[in-house]
């Protein structure tokens, strides 16, 4: 991937890198720091913080895999600062959708580039919604496809109390902000999603 042409997600995914690395294995204090916390008032910068922090080595790959394959192509589509915004934005949805259902439960926080990184994903599926995705890494379906069995499945986790510890709410959260913002920042991503779907 040529990054030379993607400034933004390199910058995303060093930083990401080097503050989690950081807060996993220097000095842990940080992702108490930096984590979001929708109870605790007075303290919006964890909205943004939080998004820089992952609980393990798998959680930090996961994310800057996923940002590594998506995250270039849309920021081509759409130029480095739309590109930003969407990101930004998709991080803002994921941590309202969260501070709106966990602001009065003292014990839930939450960490990780995830919401921002759906949203990524989901600005994606517009632009190409019939590429083929891979399903846990080994089934393939279409960008569209992938994205309603990712709201479908995070719907049914969320019903069922499965993987408690996944922000599946968050995650919502950012792929709702992801597809809207990617709309408002780009109106033809709509138009050009119908077409390929013979809409």
């Amino acid at each position: 991937m040529d990054f030379a042409a993607a400034p933004v997600t390199l910058i995303l995914m060093l930083t990401i890198a080097l503050v989690s690395i950081n807060a996993l294995w220097v000095d842990r204090t940080l992702i108490d720091r930096l984590k979001f916390i929708p109870s605790r008032q007075g303290q919006s910068y964890r909205w943004v913080t939080s998004a820089f922090v992952h609980g393990g080595f798998w959680h930090l790959f996961a994310n800057l895999f996923t940002l590594f394959f998506f995250g270039p192509p849309l920021e081509h589509w759409l130029g480095p600062i739309n590109y930003l915004l969407l990101y930004a934005g998709s991080m803002l949805c994921c941590s309202a959708v969260t501070y709106a259902l966990f602001r009065h439960d003292h014990a839930y926080s939450a960490i990780g580039a995830s919401g921002a990184i759906v949203g990524v994903l989901f600005g994606y599926c517009l632009f190409r919604p019939l590429d083929l995705l891979y399903f846990f890494g080994v089934i393939p379906v279409p960008a569209i496809g992938f994205a309603l069995l990712f709201v479908a499945g995070s719907l049914w986790a969320i019903r069922k109390g499965f993987l408690p510890g996944i922000a599946h709410e968050g995650h919502l959260g950012g792929a709702a902000g992801g597809a809207l913002l990617t709309i408002i920042l780009e109106p033809a991503a709509l138009q050009l999603f119908l077409r390929q779907l013979g809409l």
